[in-house]
């Protein structure tokens, strides 16, 4: 899923790799090619206060002359910024006082310094008249909190970015917005709303800074396939035209999308497990590795369970290609949770489904409400007749 990192922010693409070296199972001939990649691209954008982190964490090692020479670098070019801006306040316009500015907050991003990006990002603000650049000033801001994962960060520019689109803002980075919010639900657990926005955006989406095309696509389809019910998965998932263009270059991806909507679960089940890997290997899906799992399997059994009032434990091992007992196992545990609405009948070896009645849920919240409004009404009458 890297056929369009060259459009990627390169923060982010680093962000990504120092994930993986981080990660316990990416493989020791793996690390050290991240690790020369890694170096690299910290000197090359001369990021040194970053290098003194990894270098304390024995990620990288320290090496005096590489950070004094980072350091000499950047002395002089914040000295070249510091000329430009000066020069720009007496003798030229407001909009190159701004993009001077402008100018030092990218220099900050670009070495990795946070604290002074953030600083001098508001300052570039105070500059800012037009709607549309004070939006780009928190796009920088959203990649900032997306690269060290600050989501205090990136919930406030979130709340920053709405609030300057009610006083106006064109469509595109509108559409934008909604992909960075998207990536931002998915990545605190928000599935659900991360899928609407993701879904929202395929037909528009523009937002190649963060991640690839494919990349959005596969996160598209994995929020889709636990928030959406059947027909819903059908009409914009499975038969999107965006998503079917794409899908094919993703590995195990169609098989799983297809195979959930087509009820082939033992095929369902050998995709998943072929998609586990890249899963865990994703830095804004792995804190959810275990999360999303679980939330797959009681899609796919609640699903196979929908067409039978009562089933057999070893049609249903058969139907998925496990054996009886993990079905047994499996299915205990989401029972127990509250996850899946059926008995198990151990001695003949059945499934009982009791799904939950819509109606009668109504009606007994109905006359509870019912009961605790009369409650009410009678102690009322009570202080009025006193």
């Amino acid at each position: 899923m890297e056929a369009q990192e060259e459009k990627q922010q390169p923060q982010l693409v680093l962000a990504h790799k120092l994930f993986l070296l981080r990660h316990r199972d990416v493989p020791d001939i793996e690390k050290v090619r991240l690790k020369e990649e890694v170096l690299a691209s910290v000197k090359a954008d001369d990021m040194a206060l970053l290098y003194e982190t990894l270098a304390a964490e024995n990620v990288l090692e320290m090496d005096r002359a590489v950070i004094d020479s980072m350091r000499l670098k950047i002395d002089e070019e914040l000295k070249k910024l510091d000329e430009k801006i000066a020069d720009a306040e007496e003798n030229l316009g407001e909009s190159e006082v701004r993009e001077a500015h402008l100018a030092k907050s990218l220099f900050y991003i670009r070495i990795s310094d946070k604290e002074k990006a953030l600083e001098q990002l508001k300052v570039t603000e105070s500059k800012t008249v037009a709607i549309g650049q004070k939006m780009d000033l928190v796009f920088y801001t959203l990649q900032l909190g997306f690269f060290y994962m600050d989501f205090d960060l990136i919930a406030k520019s979130l709340e920053k970015a709405k609030n300057l689109f009610e006083e106006g803002g064109d469509w595109e980075r509108k559409n934008r917005l909604k992909v960075y919010e998207g990536l931002y639900c998915m990545s605190t657990r928000n599935f659900k709303k991360a899928a609407s926005l993701f879904l929202d955006s395929i037909s528009t989406f523009t937002t190649y800074e963060i991640f690839p095309y494919d990349t959005f696509i596969f996160y598209t389809v994995l929020t889709s396939i636990i928030s959406l019910d059947r027909v819903s998965l059908k009409q914009k998932v499975v038969d999107a035209p965006e998503i079917l263009t794409v899908i094919g270059k993703i590995p195990y991806l169609s098989e799983f999308m297809n195979s959930l909507h087509g009820c082939q679960y033992k095929s369902f089940f050998s995709a998943f497990a072929g998609l586990t890997e890249q899963i865990k290997l994703d830095r804004y899906l792995h804190p959810h590795f275990r999360y999303y799992m679980r939330e797959v399997r009681t899609v796919v059994y609640s699903q196979f369970l929908e067409s039978y009032k009562s089933v057999t434990m070893e049609a249903m091992a058969t139907a998925f290609g496990v054996t009886v007992d993990f079905i047994d196992m499996e299915l205990s545990r989401f029972i127990a949770a509250g996850k899946l609405h059926c008995k198990i009948d151990k001695v003949a070896g059945v499934l009982e489904t009791n799904r939950p009645d819509g109606k009668n849920a109504l009606y007994q919240a109905t006359i509870k409400q019912g009961d605790f409004l009369l409650n009410r009404i009678q102690k009322l009458s009570r202080v009025i007749d006193l």
